[in-house]
């Protein structure tokens, strides 16, 4: 912004990054209702549809589906919406006419856009508006996903959803599928769609699945509504854990498997840019500890299959092999800078930058997509929105940073960050002890009265293990990844 860029933050706190959009000349602070982002982007659609500023020549050339778009966004007038999103009309149309005239415009989204019970119409939104301004297939333009951890690409790159092989392969596709039990020479493969955790979880708690093996990740602390995951996690017969440390769900856990962290191994992770990276060892692991990959491989020959890798190298020699998009990364040619994916085949540059002539599947489909109602709203007996999130000091579950005595000593335990008008309502002074409670349990934390919070609304993180700020959030979840709702779960205090 100092170099003359203009933002435009939508978010119902007021973080670092909307104090400086709302403080500095050219910025746009869209301080929205937790829960509203369809009604608020339909409605800078509508803005820019009404006002002419669709780039029409990028629609007509390389988008279908626009008049069906158009025919559903005559409903969404910025006036109406602002009902809904408790966004002033004259501020959204501000918004819609910066981001459609502007010769570039870049898309940034987080959790506050995915975590949600229309979290993936969310994101189907912001990519309509992306096509009908032809803000794509540009330097300095698109729609960016902020992945929540640093290597979330390359999982999914490798395969870990329950529907696709490495290189997002259908595990529905015959040929695919008889390609990789060759390649790990195997007569066959289960094809069809496997379970998306939270369906793990309800099979658990029905008697239908018994075991699971969970590696670095630790959902009886991160999920939502975690009293009904913890009670999955006692219902298997089987549970193990493969983690640096004894987290909550470990806790929960048969058999323990201690593994390193990054520094103590090698490997590679893969940005939300695509961009593949080489982690080099920085120590040794202390006690024989094992990396990842080296204990998979060991439970594989226990259980009869003879996986069988000497070095991360030579796994990424398969990957190459195996994956089209990875078809010319190998490991010893990654180097300072990383080589970015799709990059097919020996000596090919990468892809730094996609859709540049056409889409995947030709011409880009507009999806009209309405407004998905929260699970639970504020009510007389729970008044206000919960909304959760992370701070700077610390990080998820806190399993690293809450051993950083430094951090600890910021940032020592749970804020409930409140409204002045709310806290004076309430009677709760800066600094003082409450109970916050939801349909689903209750806890501890001290309250921080604060303009950060909009009003009717309270902001908790997840990273501490005495104060689980998911006892209280919602069972809401996205209606097609499945993704918790976290953003929103109506509570109530107690002082």
């Amino acid at each position: 912004m100092r170099r003359g860029a203009r933002l435009v933050v939508i978010d119902p706190r007021r973080t670092d990054l909307a104090a400086i959009a709302e403080e500095q000349d050219g910025g746009i602070w869209l301080r929205i209702r937790p829960g509203s982002n369809i009604p608020l982007l339909n409605a800078m659609l509508h803005t820019i549809i009404e006002e002419g500023l669709t780039d029409e020549k990028f629609i007509q050339e390389r988008t279908e589906n626009f008049d069906e778009l158009k025919e559903q966004c005559a409903d969404y007038s910025p006036e109406r919406m602002a009902q809904l999103t408790d966004v002033p009309p004259e501020l959204i149309r501000e918004a819609a006419r910066l981001y459609a005239s502007s010769e570039n415009s870049l898309v940034l989204y987080g959790l506050g856009v995915t975590e949600h019970k229309g979290g993936t119409s969310g994101v189907i939104a912001l990519a309509n508006l992306v096509l009908a301004t032809g803000h794509v297939g540009r330097p300095h333009n698109g729609i960016n996903p902020l992945r929540g951890q640093n290597n979330v690409q390359g999982a999914c790159d490798m395969g870990t959803l329950p529907y696709i092989l490495p290189g997002y392969q259908s595990t529905d596709d015959p040929e695919a599928l008889e390609r990789f039990a060759r390649a790990w020479g195997v007569s066959n493969l289960p094809g069809g769609r496997g379970l998306m955790e939270p369906q793990m979880y309800d099979a658990a708690l029905k008697g239908d699945f018994k075991a699971l093996y969970c590696v670095g990740y630790d959902p009886a602390h991160t999920q939502s509504d975690i009293g009904r995951i913890r009670d999955a996690y006692r219902a298997m017969d089987f549970v193990v854990v493969q983690d640096m440390f004894l987290t909550e769900t470990a806790k929960l856990a048969h058999v323990v498997l201690p593994s390193t962290c990054f520094y103590e191994k090698e490997g590679t992770f893969t940005s939300g840019e695509r961009r593949v990276r080489k982690v080099n060892k920085v120590i040794n692991p202390k006690r024989r500890l094992k990396a990842d990959w080296e204990i998979i491989c060991l439970i594989s020959q226990a259980m009869g299959y003879p996986m069988i890798y000497t070095s991360p190298e030579q796994v990424m020699t398969e990957i190459q092999k195996m994956t089209p998009s990875y078809g010319g990364i190998s490991y010893g040619g990654i180097g300072d800078t990383g080589q970015v994916w799709p990059c097919p085949s020996k000596g090919h540059p990468g892809t730094p930058l996609l859709h540049t002539e056409k889409f995947p599947r030709g011409k880009a489909s507009f999806v009209p997509v309405s407004y998905i109602v929260p699970e639970e709203e504020a009510d007389k007996d729970y008044p206000l929105v919960l909304v959760t999130g992370r701070r700077l000091e610390h990080y998820n579950n806190g399993s690293m940073t809450r051993r950083c005595q430094g951090f600890e000593l910021i940032a020592p335990h749970e804020l409930l960050e409140i409204n002045p008008e709310d806290a004076a309502a309430l009677g709760i002074k800066d600094g003082q002890k409450v109970k916050v409670k939801s349909r689903r349990g209750s806890i501890r934390a001290v309250a921080r009265v604060t303009q950060r919070s909009k009003p009717g609304t309270v902001f908790m993180t997840f990273h501490f293990q005495k104060d689980l700020t998911n006892l209280l959030t919602s069972p809401g979840m996205d209606n097609k990844t499945l993704t918790p709702e976290y953003k929103v779960c109506a509570v109530r205090i107690v002082t």
